[in-house]
């Protein structure tokens, strides 16, 4: 695809097809999301209607099974790639016409030379050594191959545009450099047709200079478009080609295709861990940063995860696969790194629906221009020179490439800081945050609560009551119940779990059961209020004070009085002060939701430097509480871990899901943070800032480009200033035009 017009002539030609549902494609990244209905249509069917559209071929995966699908990492382990190999392939073709035309534009470049320091050094014209009749034929000779042989594929794209009705980019070149050629051709061999005009001056010169810049200009966009997509490289360049697997008791080298689940994979310094698993033998350390970000190696033991693309850095270790081909970490980024990138930002739908309608508007302003000029001037030399300078100058390509290419470049940078943004509303939506919700527990904290003490009414015994609390707790799976129970364990090895009947979780408020025919609760204030069960004044003393500390307290009640109480802590993130007061500087509203008791949320917000809390919020009231923050005038960011908060996540305008490894659940949000760290947040901000700032840029010199122009070009300032803009210089600033906007989204990359 040349322009943004080619983008929409695709599209016509899939959108109300018998069995196509709705076609899009990206133009910034040449992809194609279509969804039909398989029992109407078919890959081969929609692949036809895109070749009858224009000189466009559409790429599949190996199997043909996907249109554009990302390369299937198990299988593709040469990293290579039909569309990769095709678009060099293009790339090579389209220099060996630059260079050539560039060499044939030579002698008239001397001309032009000759022509301008001619009358200024007093020395002979060309017409003057040469017969005007003999230099015009040289020129067509020149002239001819350059527009019908180097230039074919902007012809063939404009005939095959003509033969669905429609235009294209190369419609308007098409016309402008054959509309010269003709008339140059006329003044060649039949010059009294025109009569009272100059027989000398004929535009081969321009036909071919336009041409060449033209060419040029693609070649330079290809290569600075080619640069647009590096992330989605440099992330298949991670994948190892090999693994070293113990098989039958034997190490054995296979390709990484045959490697299965439940492998027991071998990896020794300085080599690339294959695919994700669990380490069973050995200690080492780990580069992660070209997944997570992170600069800093992370140390693994026994039990811990690895992930495939990453460098083993010093020990040896042996680990069980758990994930592999599609499925594994780095797969699974770089699909949803390519689907992001195809994707449409809503800021870039002004700028489609213009460049839907760009040729035809242009083709009219060019034939008005004619019209004006002639009946102006009487000069048909003039409004010809005019028509083909509109024809020439205008250029949709900038406008269809502002805003893609900045969101490819965008996604990417993130991708390699460990950023996984899903679409392009959310890369853009980011910038507009008004209000971001942070679930507390994981998020703001380490997420591993730990058990400081258990404060046990007088009139009991420690021995009697541990065990009631150990049986309770160990029916749970909440993350608390845990840290209980290995606080427990801690304190009495020798524990024994009681006989337990009719347990009970419930969820946001605690648990219960009976234990020798008595009613046990643990759990929060609402759990007790619930059960009718009185406070206990001594314990509620202590209660008051721990929540002060920023404590959470349980409750323990037996057979309908409380016993004890349980003081738990969960340490907050050592940058989550400093993350929040930055987040705030940036004029967001911070939130953190929690459903621990009120004071003692208001007591860890005001360490975090929270503007609000919400406390004792159960986790099926979370999605509320977020719609209520919600308004027309208001953008509500949620950031949680996606396991307990998926409802809130999914009801906020933009989900942010904080991972943990290989444990990310990528469906869960908006943006994935791999590696859960809140400076993860505040860098989506930024990248997102950025993003939008340069696809702003982009949008202003392209729109201002062809405002600024178009006019020009059609002589508005000829009659006041004696200006005129020519065909060749018009062709040059065209060019120019597309590269300057991808140049522009290049410089993302380097952006702190």
């Amino acid at each position: 695809m040349h322009c943004a017009s080619c983008k929409a002539l695709i599209e016509r030609s899939l959108n109300g097809q018998d069995g196509v549902i709705k076609a899009q494609v990206n133009f910034g990244a040449e992809k194609l999301v279509i969804e039909y209905d398989s029992e109407k249509t078919n890959t081969q069917k929609i692949k036809e209607l895109v070749s009858n559209a224009g000189p466009y071929k559409l790429i599949t995966n190996e199997d043909g099974a996907e249109v554009l699908t990302a390369p299937n990492i198990t299988k593709d382990h040469a990293l290579k790639h039909d569309h990769e190999s095709m678009k060099k392939q293009e790339y090579q073709n389209m220099k060996k016409r630059v260079i050539i035309s560039g060499i044939i534009s030579i002698p008239f470049l001397l001309l032009m030379i000759w022509l301008i320091i001619g009358t200024k050094l007093m020395i002979p014209m060309p017409e003057d050594i040469i017969k005007p009749e003999l230099l015009n034929l040289l020129q067509f000779i020149i002239a001819t191959p350059v527009l019908f042989v180097i230039g074919k594929p902007i012809f063939s794209s404009a005939l095959s545009a003509l033969k669905v009705k429609s235009a294209n980019m190369d419609t308007l070149i098409a016309l402008g450099t054959f509309t010269a050629w003709v008339y140059s051709t006329f003044i060649t061999f039949s010059p009294l047709i025109f009569e009272n005009i100059n027989k000398n001056e004929t535009y081969f010169e321009a036909a071919v200079f336009i041409i060449f810049f033209i060419l040029l200009g693609r070649m330079l966009e290809a290569r600075a478009r080619n640069q647009t997509n590096d992330a989605i490289k440099s992330l298949l360049q991670l994948q190892a080609k090999e693994a070293t697997i113990i098989r039958d008791n034997k190490e054995l080298n296979i390709p990484i295709e045959q490697v299965v689940i439940g492998d027991i994979v071998v990896v020794k310094p300085g080599q690339k861990i294959p695919v994700d698993g669990k380490i069973i033998e050995g200690n080492t350390s780990i580069d992660e940063s070209m997944i997570t970000g992170e600069p800093i190696p992370s140390d693994k033991k026994i039990g811990d995860i690895v992930i495939g693309g990453t460098i083993n850095k010093s020990g040896n270790i042996k680990f069980t696969t758990s994930k592999v081909g599609s499925e594994t970490l780095l797969a699974q980024i770089i699909k949803l790194v390519e689907e992001a990138q195809a994707s449409e930002a809503p800021i870039q739908k002004l700028a489609d629906k213009v460049s839907g309608i760009f040729v035809p508007i242009v083709i009219s302003i060019a034939v008005i221009s004619f019209t004006f000029w002639i009946l102006y001037s009487g000069s048909i030399q003039l409004a010809l020179y005019i028509s083909i300078t509109v024809l020439i100058i205008a250029c949709p390509c900038a406008l269809g490439l502002a805003t893609p290419t900045a969101v490819m470049v965008g996604t990417g940078k993130a991708a390699k800081r460990g950023i996984l943004i899903k679409d392009a509303v959310a890369l853009e939506n980011a910038y507009k945050i008004t209000d971001m919700v942070f679930d507390k527990t994981g998020t703001l904290t380490i997420g591993k609560p730990e058990v400081n003490k258990i404060i046990i009414d007088v009139s009991q015994k420690q021995d009697d009551i541990y065990p009631i609390i150990y049986s309770l707790e160990k029916k749970s799976h909440h993350p608390l119940a845990d840290a209980v129970v290995s606080y427990l364990k801690s304190a009495q090895p020798e524990i024994k779990e009681l006989t337990l009947t009719n347990f009970e979780d419930m969820p946001g408020l605690g648990i219960k059961g009976e234990i020798n025919g008595s009613n046990t609760l643990i759990g929060t204030q609402k759990l007790l209020e619930k059960f009718n069960i009185s406070p206990n004044e001594t314990l509620e003393i202590e209660a008051i004070n721990l929540r002060d500390n920023s404590n959470t307290v349980s409750y323990v009640s037996f057979n309908n009085k409380i016993i004890a109480i349980i003081s738990i802590s969960d340490t907050i993130k050592d940058d989550a002060s400093e993350i929040i007061l930055k987040i705030h500087s940036l004029g967001i509203n911070t939130v953190m939701l929690t459903g621990d008791n009120k004071k003692s949320a208001e007591s860890i917000a005001h360490k975090l430097n929270m503007d609000n809390v919400i406390a004792e919020v159960l986790p099926t009231d979370k999605a509320n509480k977020i719609k209520q923050l919600q308004s027309p005038n208001k953008v509500v960011a949620m950031v949680g871990d996606g396991i307990n908060d998926a409802p809130a996540l999914a009801q906020a305008d933009i989900s942010i899901a904080m991972g943990t490894g290989t444990d990310i659940a990528i469906e869960t949000g908006d943006i994935v943070l791999v590696k859960g760290t809140l400076d993860k947040v505040l860098e989506t901000l930024k990248v997102s800032k950025q993003t939008l700032k340069i696809i702003k840029q982009n949008l202003f010199w392209a729109f201002g480009y062809n405002i600024i122009g178009i006019p020009i070009a059609a002589g508005i300032l000829y009659p006041s200033t004696g200006l005129l803009l020519s065909p060749i210089i018009a062709s040059l600033a065209m060019a120019l035009s597309s590269v300057s906007v991808v140049s522009n989204s290049l410089r993302i990359k380097h952006l702190n």
